[in-house]
């Protein structure tokens, strides 16, 4: 099994058990990813980065990624498929000649 579907599998157990499956449908689920997002840059505020709290950051992450994971399966994505097909998206908008070194959009380039 791989660790994707470890921790989906992990999720889905959890969120069974206590009868919060009604609670995660897309909509709730993008907007908690969100909320929790914005939890992680808490971590980050009026501060520099290196002073963040390492427990809080790696807290919020995997919260991002629990609610990110939910809702691939809500509508039955390959996680792996989706992120890699992505990053294909990305090279040809980002070529490394045009953008290496450069924080630009792809429009700017």
């Amino acid at each position: 099994m791989s660790d994707i579907k470890e921790i989906t599998r992990a999720l889905l157990e959890f969120r069974d058990e206590r009868d919060w499956a009604q609670f995660h449908n897309p909509k709730d689920l993008a907007l908690a990813l969100n909320i929790e997002a914005g939890e992680l840059l808490e971590a980050f505020l009026w501060k520099p980065s290196e002073q963040a709290d390492i427990d809080k950051v790696k807290e919020e992450l995997a919260d991002v990624f629990a609610f990110a994971f939910l809702l691939a399966e809500k509508y039955d994505f390959n996680i792996k498929h989706i992120v890699l097909e992505k990053i294909e998206k990305n090279a040809q908008k980002y070529p490394v000649a045009k953008s290496k070194g450069i924080a630009k959009k792809y429009t700017d380039l």
